[in-house]
């Protein structure tokens, strides 16, 4: 039996929490051989996935395991088209029941805005937290469906008291604190959908929500829905150069005070908001990348007394920082495409000269037609430039038989496990990146190289030539 130990986030204050093992097991013969892979999100901005547990399910369809939690837990397992969602309780014993087996068809692997089929993992006992919720989301999707046009083209709040009506009346025997809060942000979410509800009248929902609870489903949906982008409204509001201002200053004080008085939150939360507010801003492309990562960076956030504010203000901001235009971009190093390991600040022909790295798929067509361009690059800045490909896993025959027909240039790496296309957050193919000698990162965006490379390049490259020549000559 397998044990996958889920280390605590947060204990409760002046309380020590015993931690109890919940076993999962079941049996589903179409699995066999097969390994789920659960994840907890590291936080409800950046929501990296963090693994806590795997279960292998055996030859004969059986799978059992341990899982050592100290309070409830919210994780999910991807596999084929489906996204599972579950709720670890401790000391409780789940038998877990599957979906039918379904892999993702070609057209779907190769989608990078593909979209899983959600689901609650069901037991057999039907009366797991698993299954209350499971029960309540399908006769909430039922109901505003069947209400489409009244809810959402009409906007009728009668229609939506009845529904909420409704569902209070259904689930009325449920007293589960989480099942409770569920059923609330989920019912939330649908009139703020429906009613039109602005930001500032979903908020005060969230306060007093404790922290145990903000890696939750329900909690994420609605906090997303509700902060999203946030700061770039209120930015073309009519505070909108107060707003500005204190961004590009750095007043972190007027911004957490403008939040709190806007939206009726206050405390660990409004930071939280901010800090999900910073992290949208910072791609939108209205504010300067660099004061927003300050303000991310700053002591109110990294220096923080809640510890869930203070690690989430980390990871976002090692987020905002990572792979910067300046920022040591991570070493690649992976087997060849003749077997040979490979490092990319480690290839003697590349020496003085800047990499120019290509994440491609050889089985999507844009890819080869990418990577086909490649002879040219090559042929114009051969001097300067070393071409590294890192291949996403295909057939290795017919991805040599095409590399090689098509004459493609430069170093071809495969990552067999997507160990580096995870590592430099990789969504779609082709994505590029141009390193200088150091391995630093040269421009924020890269192009590709039938989107303008050479150009971009190019521009850069007689710019760089003519500072050093010039101060060679000094």
């Amino acid at each position: 039996m397998l044990r996958a130990i889920l280390i605590a986030c947060f204990i409760f204050a002046g309380s020590v929490i015993t931690a109890a093992p919940t076993i999962i097991k079941g049996n589903q013969k179409e699995y066999a051989g097969r390994q789920l892979r659960f994840f907890r999100y590291s936080n409800p901005v950046t929501q990296e996935k963090v693994p806590v547990f795997s279960l292998d399910v055996l030859e004969n369809g059986s799978f059992s395991t341990d899982v050592l939690v100290e309070q409830t837990t919210f994780v999910f397992a991807d596999f084929g088209v489906y996204h599972g969602m579950l709720f670890l309780e401790p000391g409780k014993t789940f038998n877990l029941l599957l979906p039918p087996l379904r892999e993702k068809s070609f057209a779907d692997s190769k989608n990078p805005y593909f979209q899983p089929v959600e689901f609650w993992f069901a037991s057999e006992s039907g009366e797991t937290l698993n299954d209350h919720i499971s029960a309540f989301d399908s006769r909430l999707n039922q109901l505003t469906d069947e209400h489409f046009n009244s809810l959402y083209f009409n906007r009728s709040k009668t229609v939506f008291d009845s529904i909420q009506i409704s569902l209070e009346n259904q689930f009325a025997e449920i007293k589960n604190p989480l099942f409770l809060l569920h059923k609330k942000l989920k019912l939330k979410a649908v009139e703020a959908d429906a009613l039109r509800l602005e930001a500032d009248k979903t908020a005060p929902v969230f306060q007093g929500i404790e922290t145990q609870f903000w890696n939750f489903p329900a909690f994420i949906q609605l906090f997303d829905k509700t902060f999203g982008s946030q700061l770039s409204f209120e930015a073309r509001t009519l505070e909108g150069s107060s707003i500005r201002q204190a961004v590009a200053s750095g007043n972190i004080t007027f911004l957490k005070n403008f939040l709190e008085k806007k939206y009726n939150v206050k405390g660990s939360f409004s930071e939280l908001a901010l800090l999900k507010m910073l992290h949208d801003a910072f791609y939108s492309g209205d504010f300067s990348q660099q004061d927003i990562s300050k303000l991310a960076g700053s002591a109110t956030f990294l220096e923080n007394k809640n510890s869930f504010v203070r690690e989430t203000a980390k990871a976002v901001f090692e987020k905002l920082e990572f792979l910067k235009q300046g920022s040591k971009a991570p070493v690649i190093c992976l087997k060849n495409t003749d077997g040979n390991r490979v490092c990319t600040n480690e290839i003697p022909e590349g020496k003085g000269k800047f990499k120019y790295l290509i994440f491609a798929d050889t089985e999507m067509i844009i890819c080869r037609e990418h990577l086909k361009y490649l002879a040219r690059t090559e042929e114009q800045f051969q001097k300067h430039l070393q071409i590294i490909v890192v291949l996403r896993k295909t057939d290795p025959i017919e991805t040599k038989i095409f590399l090689d027909k098509a004459n493609v240039p430069g170093i071809h790496l495969v990552d067999e496990k997507g160990e580096f296309i995870e590592k430099y957050r990789v969504k779609s193919f082709p994505t590029c990146f141009l390193l200088n000698e150091n391995h630093e990162i040269v421009f924020q965006q890269t192009k590709a190289p039938l989107d303008g490379f050479e150009q971009q390049f190019g521009k850069f490259l007689q710019q760089e030539l003519f500072e050093r020549q010039r101060n060679q000559s000094r």
